[in-house]
């Protein structure tokens, strides 16, 4: 059964359709796009015109190139037109009457041998090949958008599938320059199955007014290094449309994870469905525009919760490698720090490595002899927490233990000045349960830092139910001396990105757990596909899993949702000790040094 795959037709001419249509006729195929709307085929072939004029003028390719393409490309309104094609990818509205009608429509024209692949990123393939009359010929091509640009393509199977077939639209892939990665039938695949879940959880932290959607993207973006925070990714996927892929996650999973926020829904009813309509978590400057304006939500200007508290020098209790980095930040910022640990030694150990680090900044053009020297200066090494009874801000960064960082709190308590703001760099345990170890608990405030410290400019705020207002100010400016962005939160396990991150990185686990796919291809999935700097499995073994086991439980316990349950992979990895690059093997293995 040897399939060329030389004529191809594309259904649908929207969006995805025309760019599919394009890389299909760039890479020498002959392709027919079919859409009813004569607009729509309009539309298309001057979007092909102008973005191969575009890449002349960029040097991509030459104008013979170009004038090839665009010949190779032809439109047509009616089904009938994919009669001579070995391939056929109908990317029509995501709607089972819809696609199973292009499907009936297309088994009365196209000959026996052509495949069917549907572009569908939350419907069921199996289903829509079950109704067809050769259900071993259809199969899912799921591009991502744009689909000039983005490089990965989920081939998917459903039960019916013939493996020919799978090889042929694989082989395809990887000649239009893009990466296939192989999965089963399940709504949102890989990418999206995975992507979508975490971003119906941002949208329900919005909606519990747990942080402002600037704050929640800006998080994600900080702290993960994502390209978009999930609301305004939101926007641009169409609220409406991430709402229906979770619909169809949540009648095959079940899981509340992914039940659609309920604003989701309100937003697609009141016609705010994100770019395309001008407004939705945002608003933008026309439909379909990419600027954002001011709207009623947007924080003015510098505003800020009032006047804080003066604060001239800094403790940083810790002697590993967060604490050390903290205090280093601090230092470059001009504030007098005082760095304690349990021993003489271990401080005088933890400012040698800030004197290591920023010796590699000096060697690298990004701080002058000076500078570092003035830096060290301002860090005086102590081996007892004595040395805080005069600072105005001490941050704890000892072991994530709440009984330990209660007695080092109960510690500061007695030590520290009356006034001096106490904050925790805590990532999972409440902060309000630390406050309550000290007779002050209204000067007890979270600021959780991001490793390594000097180069992530994420903090997250946590206020608790206690915290007094100028405490909170006080930690605001503060960030903004040390130059970083601080994003407010609440009180609640996880606060913004671990609650949003690691369910995620659990979810990608259940992958594995089910042999839907396999880990290399899920990593590429997410990096590909979704943008992530890492896959989940790379994040993983980074991270460490005892770590992420840890932070898992938190979740777990606080929100009680089954869906948060640690997958019983990562639980059984941590028995047995595979904990990541830190042992030599977590999810891969890794050469020790």
């Amino acid at each position: 059964m040897d399939t060329p795959l030389s004529t191809i037709a594309v259904v649908g001419l929207g969006t995805m359709g025309t760019g599919i249509a394009e890389v299909l006729a760039l890479a020498g195929r002959e392709v027919i796009g079919i859409d009813i709307s004569e607009a729509a085929a309009l539309g298309a072939v001057a979007s092909f015109e102008a973005s191969t004029a575009r890449a002349v003028g960029r040097g991509r390719i030459t104008e013979e190139q170009r004038a090839a393409a665009l010949a190779r490309f032809r439109t047509a309104d009616t089904l009938r037109a994919a009669a001579d094609a070995e391939l056929v990818i109908e990317v029509v509205p995501e709607s089972y009457e819809i696609k199973q009608q292009v499907f009936r429509e297309l088994d009365a024209v196209v000959a026996p041998t052509t495949i069917l692949a549907t572009g569908t990123n939350a419907l069921s393939v199996t289903r829509l090949a079950a109704e067809s009359q050769r259900p071993e010929r259809v199969l899912g091509l799921h591009f991502f958008n744009p689909a000039p640009a983005m490089k990965l393509v989920e081939v998917v199977s459903s039960v019916l599938t013939a493996p020919p077939a799978v090889e042929a639209v694989t082989a395809l892939a990887r000649e239009l320059g893009k990466e296939p990665v192989a999965v089963g039938d399940r709504p949102g695949f890989v990418a999206d199955g995975l992507l979508f879940g975490y971003l119906n959880q941002a949208a329900a932290m919005y909606e519990a007014n747990y942080a402002s959607r600037e704050d929640i993207d800006a998080a994600m973006k900080l702290g993960c290094g994502l390209p978009m925070g999930p609301l305004a990714l939101l926007d641009l996927i169409g609220i409406d449309t991430a709402r229906t892929v979770l619909e169809a996650m949540y009648a095959e999973s079940h899981d509340r994870l992914h039940a659609p926020a309920p604003i989701l829904g309100q937003l697609s009813s009141a016609g705010l469905t994100g770019r395309k309509a001008g407004r939705g978590f945002y608003t933008y400057d026309a439909p379909g525009g990419q600027d954002v304006v001011p709207d009623a939500l947007t924080p003015a200007a510098g505003a800020e919760a009032g006047a804080g508290r003066a604060v001239a020098s800094v403790g940083v209790a810790g002697s590993g490698t967060m604490a050390s980095g903290i205090a280093e930040v601090f230092a470059k910022a001009g504030y007098g720090v005082v760095l304690a640990a349990r021993t003489q030694e271990k401080a005088d150990l933890a400012k040698g490595r800030i004197a290591k680090s920023l010796e590699r900044s000096v060697s690298k053009g990004r701080l002058s002899a000076e500078a570092r020297d003035e830096t060290l200066a301002r860090i005086t090494a102590a081996g007892s927490l004595d040395a805080f009874a005069e600072v105005d801000l001490a941050v704890e960064a000892v072991a994530e233990d709440l009984e330990v960082k209660q007695q080092l709190f109960a510690a500061l308590d007695k030590v520290c000045r009356p006034g001096a703001v106490l904050a925790t760099t805590t990532s999972s345990l409440p902060v309000v349960a630390i406050a309550r170890a000290t007779a002050r608990p209204e000067d007890v405030v979270g600021m959780h830092f991001f490793n390594p410290a000097p180069a992530m400019k994420l903090v997250e705020v946590v206020r608790t139910v206690l915290t007094a207002d100028d405490v909170h100010a006080t930690v605001r400016a503060v960030c903004a001396k040390i130059r970083k962005h601080p994003v407010d939160c609440g009180d609640r396990a996880g606060f913004i990105v671990n609650a949003l991150l690691f369910p995620y990185l659990n979810n990608a686990i259940k992958m594995v757990e089910q042999h839907y796919a396999s880990l290399d291809d899920i990593d590429a999935a997410m990096k590909l596909g979704g943008g992530y700097p890492m896959g989940p499995f790379e994040l993983l073994d980074v991270v460490g899993l005892d770590v992420s086991l840890a932070i898992e439980k938190v979740l777990h316990k606080e929100f009680r949702d089954p869906g948060l349950a640690p997958a019983p992979l990562l639980e059984h990895l941590v028995a047995a000790g595979c904990l990541g690059r830190k042992t030599g093997r977590g999810f891969r293995e890794y050469a020790r040094r």
